[in-house]
């Protein structure tokens, strides 16, 4: 047996693509994810996705559905420990364009596209509806139901087809920072 450290949960490389697989399978389907298909979607041979997928269970990162129609699921942990914010109802994050609040815009997904270059940092915000945006709009985004990150920036870019908006990233807060309201 292989001792786990809990602070902060440390993920083998084997792990974390598994988690990371499982929860885009899951965000895909939103049914319980069999083993074989894991298995095939990361090449891997079953047994050892069994038992990773053992190890994900200790650590509450996935939860096991028994049943023929069963299989794994990520944990809420599992999406804080990859920082994937869940988005169940997407309507729960607020959005603002110049000030005002956009009624309509449902923000589907955030994703930081350039955490590695903090001098031009950037978020995708993946909008369900219309988008309504050009460059140059003061945009205002969260906060978002899981870690109440709330960013603010200008609008670098839209995406029409894929109902992007690509923002250029003026300030992005979360709790835990004081909020003087």
């Amino acid at each position: 047996m292989s001792s786990h450290s809990h602070a902060g949960i440390d993920l083998t490389q084997t792990q974390q693509r598994l988690l990371r697989e499982l929860v885009t399978l899951f965000r895909e389907s939103d049914e319980p994810i069999k083993g074989a298909e894991m298995a095939e979607s990361v090449d891997r041979n079953p047994g050892t996705v069994r038992n990773q997928m053992q190890s994900l269970k200790t650590l509450q990162l996935v939860e096991g559905i028994p049943g023929p129609r069963g299989g794994y699921k990520p944990t809420a942990t599992a999406y804080e420990t990859l920082s994937v914010e869940r988005v169940d109802e997407p309507a729960e994050v607020p959005l603002y364009r110049n000030g005002a609040r956009v009624d309509g815009a449902v923000v589907g997904e955030i994703n930081l596209t350039s955490v590695l270059h903090p001098d031009q940092c950037r978020a995708e915000i993946e909008l369900q509806g219309s988008t309504l945006f050009s460059e140059g709009d003061d945009v205002a985004v969260g906060p978002t139901p899981l870690c109440e990150l709330r960013i603010d920036g200008v609008v670098d870019g839209v995406d029409t087809v894929n109902s992007t908006l690509v923002l250029e990233i003026d300030e992005m807060t979360a709790p835990g920072e004081s909020h003087s309201e």
